[in-house]
């Protein structure tokens, strides 16, 4: 059974609204570094930054084509979960907008 130090450190790849924005764009399909720049809109310097946060946590899986990369979940299991997620807020959104634990705990 894997410790709960592992599981946080997994997990953490998920707790970032950046990197959810990736993910969500990466369940659409494989996607280059501009293609995931252009739709989460942020920086190439910083979403490089989260891509390998994900890759290193084994979320994602990059492979080169030329001097191109490309990024994708790194497999049905992770998209399976993306979308126990999103079933899951459905049923506790108003609960988590209304958390003020989470910004006063710094999360």
């Amino acid at each position: 059974m894997l410790s709960c130090e592992v599981k946080a450190k997994f997990l953490r790849g998920f707790s970032d609204k950046t990197r959810l924005q990736i993910l969500d764009s990466l369940r659409e399909g494989e996607r280059s570094v501009s293609q995931i720049v252009a739709e989460v809109d942020g920086n190439q310097s910083n979403i490089s930054q989260h891509l390998a946060c994900l890759k290193g946590c084994g979320i994602i899986r990059s492979r080169q084509e030329g001097k191109y990369s490309y990024y994708s979940l790194s497999g049905d299991e992770v998209g399976a979960l993306l979308d126990m997620i999103d079933r899951v807020y459905a049923q506790v959104d108003t609960d988590v907008k209304s958390c003020e634990r989470n910004e006063q705990l710094n999360l």
